[in-house]
Order: C-alpha cells, then sequence, then structure tokens
C-alpha cells in the first residue's frame, strides 16, 4: 500500500448536529462515549494498513486537530514514511474557503503530488462503519479504473440523500444521480437503489487532470457527486465496488449520523443486548484516546437501611465517571461524569466531565462536555419547561445541552430521601 495516499475530508460543517458542531467539526463529536466518529475512519485505515494520510480540515477544527495528537500520532512513523498530517485550508490556489469535495482536494493538490502516489483514496470522516480498503484498491486496479466508488444497497426512499448509481454487469458505472428526487432503482429489485457511500479510489494521474479541469469549470459545484463522477461516466472507466461490510454481522452497518436523531438512534444501538455496531471486534478494533483516568466507580448500596444506590442498567459508562447514589438505565456516560445521589438518567448520553446534581431527572437528553446539572433539575420531562430554558429540541422530543450551557436550578416535584 505504499503507492496509496489517502485523503480524508473532514472539514464538514455538520450543522443539522448542532448544538453539539458548535464549538467542533462534525467528525470531531464524540459517539458511544469513548471515541470521536473520526476515529471510524481512520481505524478503518490503520487496520487497512494505509499509513499515510492526509485529513483536510476547515470548520473549528481545532478540537479534531487535538484528538489527532493525542490519540492518532503515535500509530505512525515518519521514519518509516508513514504518517496523519492535518492540513488545513491553505488558500494556495485561491482565497476562499473549499467551495465543494473535488475543491477540497483540488486545493491541497500540491500536497498530493508531493507524495508521488499511483492511487488516491478520499473518504469522508463523519460516517460510522467499518471496512477494509484493502479489497477495494486491489478491485481498482485488476480493472484498469480510473475511479472506484464504494457502494451502498439502500432504500428508493433513503436513496434521495446519496448518489445514486446504475451499473453493468461488469460493475462498471453507466449512470450516477446526485441525490434525485426520483431515485432508479435496481433491475433485480425495484425497492433497493445502489448508492454511493463518498468512498472513492482514483488513479492519481486521472484524479490530477480531473481536478484542474474541473477548477477552470465556472458552472461547476466543485464536488466530485455532483461535477466530476457523471462528467467522467463516457470517457473514462467508472466502476462500483459492492461495500463488505467487517462489523460481521447479518446485516451491513454504515451510518451518517448527520441529525440529533439519527446520532441518537446510533448511539441508543450500542447499549443494546446485541448491538448492531459490534465494538467489542478483536479482528477489526476501533482505537480511540484513552485518557489516564482510574476505572469507572458505583458508590452506596442498600446495606444499613440507605435509600442509596448507585447502579447501571444497560449502559455504557467509561473510565473515570462515578454513579455516586444515583441511578443510569439505557445511557452513555462519558469519561469523568458523576452522577450524585438519588439522581437519575434514563436513556441519555452524557459528554465528558458532565455533572448530574442530587435528586434531578434526566429523560433523553443529549449534555455536551463540562455541563453541570444544578440539583434537584428536570429536564426531559416537560417541553414546555426545556423550551423555556432555551434548550433545543428535536421532533422527537430529544433535549439537547449545548457545551458551556448554565442550567438554573428547578424543583423536582415530589422529591424524596
Amino acid at each position: 500500500m505504499r503507492d496509496i495516499l489517502t485523503v480524508i475530508l473532514a472539514g464538514g460543517r455538520g450543522s443539522r448536529l448542532e448544538p453539539l458542531t458548535r464549538d467542533r467539526a462534525k467528525p470531531a463529536v464524540p459517539f458511544g462515549g469513548l471515541y470521536r466518529i473520526i476515529d471510524f475512519v481512520l481505524s478503518n485505515c490503520l487496520n487497512s494498513d494505509m499509513r499515510r494520510l492526509l485529513l483536510l480540515t476547515q470548520y473549528k477544527a481545532q478540537s479534531l486537530d487535538r484528538h489527532i495528537n493525542l490519540a492518532w500520532r503515535q500509530y505512525f512513523c515518519r521514519e518509516l514514511g508513514e504518517f496523519i498530517d492535518v492540513v488545513p485550508p491553505q488558500q494556495r490556489i485561491a482565497g476562499n474557503w473549499y467551495s465543494g469535495t473535488a475543491d477540497a482536494v483540488y486545493q491541497n493538490i500540491y500536497a498530493i503530488e508531493r507524495e508521488k502516489p499511483e492511487h488516491v483514496v478520499v473518504l469522508a470522516g463523519d460516517h460510522i462503519y467499518k471496512m477494509n480498503y484493502g479489497p477495494m484498491v486491489e478491485f481498482h486496479r485488476k480493472r484498469g479504473a480510473d475511479i472506484t466508488i464504494g457502494a451502498l444497497r439502500v432504500s428508493v426512499e433513503e436513496a434521495k440523500q446519496f448518489g445514486v448509481m446504475q451499473i453493468d454487469p461488469d460493475h462498471r458505472v453507466v449512470g450516477f444521480q446526485e441525490k434525485p428526487d426520483a431515485p432508479i432503482p435496481t433491475p433485480e429489485d425495484p425497492d433497493v437503489c445502489l448508492a454511493s457511500m463518498g468512498i472513492y479510489v482514483f488513479s492519481a494521474r486521472f484524479l490530477f487532470e480531473a481536478l484542474c479541469n474541473d477548477a477552470t469549470n465556472m458552472a461547476s459545484d466543485h464536488d466530485f457527486g455532483k461535477n466530476v463522477i457523471p462528467g467522467a461516466i463516457n470517457s473514462h472507466v467508472v466502476c462500483a465496488y459492492p461495500f463488505m461490510d467487517e462489523n460481521r454481522k447479518s446485516d451491513a452497518y454504515w451510518r451518517d449520523v448527520g441529525t440529533i436523531d439519527a446520532y441518537y438512534e446510533a448511539s441508543m444501538d450500542l447499549i443494546s443486548i446485541d448491538p448492531q455496531l459490534n465494538l467489542y471486534d478483536e479482528h477489526w478494533p476501533v482505537r480511540a484516546f484513552q485518557p489516564n483516568l482510574p476505572p469507572p466507580k458505583f458508590v452506596f448500596g442498600s446495606e444499613g437501611g440507605s435509600t442509596r444506590r448507585g447502579t447501571a442498567l444497560d449502559s455504557l459508562v467509561c473510565q473515570g465517571a462515578i454513579v455516586s447514589g444515583g441511578s443510569v438505565s439505557r445511557s452513555i456516560l462519558g469519561p469523568g461524569v458523576r452522577v450524585n445521589s438519588y439522581a437519575s438518567v434514563e436513556d441519555s448520553i452524557l459528554f465528558d466531565d458532565v455533572n448530574v446534581g442530587r435528586r434531578s431527572r434526566l429523560r433523553r437528553v443529549i449534555v455536551d462536555k463540562g455541563v453541570s446539572i444544578p440539583a434537584e433539575t428536570e429536564i426531559g420531562f416537560d417541553p414546555a419547561a426545556d423550551a423555556a430554558r432555551g434548550l433545543k429540541i428535536t421532533e422527537s422530543g430529544l433535549v439537547v445541552i449545548s457545551r458551556g450551557e448554565k442550567i438554573e436550578p428547578s424543583k423536582v416535584a415530589g422529591s424524596v430521601g
């Protein structure tokens, strides 16, 4: 894989994930307590033995840059030609921010050319899945392709949010529509479409030529899905590679957690009895930053007539968390979280260092880092009261508390103990 350079697009704003993306790029959003979204694609690269990575950032990249330094530098040896370089917008070619996926790569074309790759793998940094990119690169080589696109089977309704492909029996792409209103289904199943996963393998020579041509086209959106791929279908070899899932479950797992509700649903899957995403697979490990914190702790029991009991059921509890006489159910507690006596946390996600005060109650709440919930406060039970606090409430009733939010205390009706 020494002739492969991997470019990861990690500058996404993630506006539909606000307020979780108010202070960070979408790939830097925590997921599953310990991880960041970017950790999944980076783990795929490492497990695929792809060790020459350019991470293109743009929007509020400080959190992501810090995470890369803490979690990922150790796995790459510069003396052996391995690297993971975080590349902010250089504006060497144009004075503008990136205007599309193709433009993001084009504006960094000098950094790519300097590495002299034979093939360039372009990945999105904000999707959650497990995949070995090696067989896809080999497929690309054997077909003599100019572009190979990772392909996922989705429902016709879901396909409206993807680039949709039509292929011939030899996996060559003969049609491509970006986010069509009326997606074209596959010939064998009228309810299914073949969608682009935003995973591309390019022959380097073709990529450089295509990017330069696209950059001079004033009518272009400078996007791979809208412009570069449709423009290459009739003149170059464009192939589709079927998604080969390394998650080892009956159904293929690939998620774009682009909205709060989608993010919450994917997170809650992790605490189910048999989660769709297998985080315990030694065959395909997902790496992350491991903070130097003590093990999680559960304080107080029922001895001596005490009504306090520190419990966590059907939950993920990260290191450094303390459940001190409170109860946690169907929730995810990030590192350093503290749940105090008689407090109740249900169906919620608490990021790092959240403190839940005594006798407080949270239900279906996402709390960003470092927020302190005052004692005897209810959130997630009364939408009108939550809205009056200025908190974000999704269509499904989820409450989101952003980083730095100051929560005013409110008496919990019927508190006991």
